[in-house]
């Protein structure tokens, strides 16, 4: 352990020298404008030096500080003890005051640093000696040097932060607060803590490497929440970078500000709905709690709202709605007809938001196209003492890989209906249960302990449906299931088709996958196999 020096912080630190090296110039010239007013010498690198003289300021070159060009095309020219001794240089510090002087390191109060783009390069699909090239070494070197400082020395890490330094500036008569400082320096580490993330996390995707002895995530904060999911949960919402479509990445047309609870719901709303290909038809996901009450499709966005609403209008009321296209009049009218929290799509025409502008607390959220279902990425959960990691759930059936078992194969008609069920049955909590017919659900059990209660209470919503809707029949009487993983014994197949189904998709694998197929058989069912299942806890 090393110890700390005898010397204690002083609040007050004054502000004379800075080094400004960044590669987002946005401000830069105003900014540094307003330090040179107040008698700050400015040190500064390449571009930015370049771009600061153009603007007529007087800047020093730090190849003229350390008496070294900047070389190897820029890769070398901050790493030099002129440098870093004046960042790390204790002040008040005897021994580091002497080696200063006797080495003629000037101390250097403020330090301005952002990063190569290294994430921007990666999302565009640089090849990977292009994304190497943009991992930045000298910036963080400095930046973590200038945050252990922190008791001396201000770091800005973020252009965003240029007006709050100034402003600190003139109200401490060109001095910063220790805490002022602290504040900086935990933003700074934050900073080269995320960036590290990104690059260790690239590299294990580039080379193939599904376990790195060490994991790092890091995200940028979007949002302060009121609370979690609970009134007594503090909470926060972080994006990661990525611009995939979602809820991360949407515009907020209107209503209040997302709470955790709906931000984690339309995530789950959206990734579902992204299943569902729009030039193949309209369609519609309704969610409650992170569970699906009603998902349709339809030959228009108001048809499949409809469907997936008549599936459970208890639950639909106060839920999410996500949709795979933009949104027009004629839904968005139907949606204000019961109280909505979000609806989400990847689009709204003028007339439908002039509808919800009626509905101030509906928030609309609009997004730059679906979520790729597909697409490779990570998920992880947290547990105590660690987290879990695991690739998104993007696994998608092939043709070939369905397994017909009984004796009788599914009708085109219920084939259609198998492969809806199976998409929705994805985005259901385990033990997941999901009766469809002619596209649209009609019973969603979900989250049960067991699969037959999971089975059974599908069915008892759908009857409570029908009964509601005035139906002489359940609905699903010849409708589909789907069941994310197998059925270990026969009696939830059994339960199912005493409901009315006449097929059933499921991963098969069970111990008793013989009794199973029997059951069906003996019912007159067909029943396809997937060999994959889709648990979701």
């Amino acid at each position: 352990m090393i110890k700390a020096p005898s010397s204690a912080a002083p609040d007050l630190a004054p502000m004379r020298r800075a080094l400004l090296s960044v590669f987002d110039k946005t401000g830069l010239v105003d900014f540094a404008r307003a330090l040179h007013g107040r008698g700050v010498e400015l040190l500064s690198t390449g571009g930015s030096a370049h771009l600061l003289r153009q603007a007529g300021l007087a800047v020093k070159d730090v190849a003229d500080v350390t008496g070294f060009p900047e070389m190897m095309d820029g890769r070398v020219k901050t790493l030099h003890p002129m440098v870093h001794g004046g960042l790390l240089g204790l002040r008040d510090n005897p021994d580091h005051a002497a080696a200063m002087a006797d080495h003629g390191i000037l101390p250097i109060d403020l330090l301005v640093v952002n990063l190569y783009p290294f994430q921007e390069t990666v999302a565009g699909g640089a090849d990977y000696a292009t994304c190497v090239e943009n991992i930045d070494i000298g910036g963080p070197a400095m930046i973590r040097a200038a945050a252990k400082n922190h008791a001396y020395v201000s770091v800005i890490t973020d252009v965003a932060d240029y007006d709050a330094l100034l402003a600190e500036l003139e109200g401490q008569g060109g001095q910063t607060s220790l805490s002022f400082r602290k504040h900086l320096a935990q933003n700074a580490f934050a900073r080269t803590a995320a960036y590290d993330a990104a690059v260790s996390n690239w590299m294990a995707a580039a080379i193939g490497e599904a376990t790195p002895p060490a994991r790092a995530f890091a995200g940028k904060l979007a949002q302060s929440l009121r609370y979690g999911e609970n009134p007594h949960q503090s909470a926060a919402f972080y994006t990661d970078g990525s611009k995939r479509p979602g809820v991360a990445t949407a515009s907020q047309w209107q209503g209040k500000e997302l709470s955790y609870n709906n931000i984690n719901d339309t995530d789950a709303a959206f990734e579902l709905v992204s299943e569902f290909d729009p030039t193949r038809g309209a369609a519609c996901a309704i969610i409650k709690h992170a569970n699906p009450c009603g998902v349709a499709q339809g030959a228009s966005l108001l048809e499949a709202y409809k469907r997936a609403y008549d599936c459970d209008r208890t639950s639909a009321f106060g839920g999410i709605v996500a949709l795979n296209r933009p949104l027009d009049a004629a839904t968005a009218e139907e949606i204000t007809q019961i109280y909505t929290e979000v609806v989400i799509a990847p689009g709204a025409d003028d007339a439908a938001r002039a509808i919800f502008a009626g509905k101030k607390n509906l928030r609309l959220l609009t997004t730059d196209g679906l979520a790729d279902a597909s697409a490779p990425g990570l998920a992880f959960k947290q547990v105590a003492g660690g987290f879990l990691v695991q690739d998104r759930d993007s696994g998608w059936l092939a043709p070939n890989a369905l397994k017909v078992v009984t004796r009788r194969a599914p009708d085109a008609r219920e084939m259609a209906d198998l492969l809806f069920a199976w998409k929705v049955a994805k985005h259901v909590k385990s033990n997941a249960i999901v009766y469809v017919s002619d596209g649209a659900t009609v019973g969603v059990g979900a989250g049960q302990m067991s699969r037959i209660d999971s089975t059974r209470i599908a069915a008892r919503k759908s009857q409570d449906m029908a009964d509601a809707l005035g139906l002489s029949a359940p609905l699903t009487k010849g409708a589909v299931v789907a069941s994310d993983a197998f059925f270990p014994f026969a009696d939830g197949l059994i339960a199912a088709a005493e409901a009315g189904a006449t097929a059933i998709i499921q991963p098969g694998g069970s111990m008793r996958d013989a009794d199973v197929i029997a059951a069906a058989d003996e019912r007159g069912l067909a029943m396809i196999f997937t060999g994959m299942r889709h648990f979701r806890h």
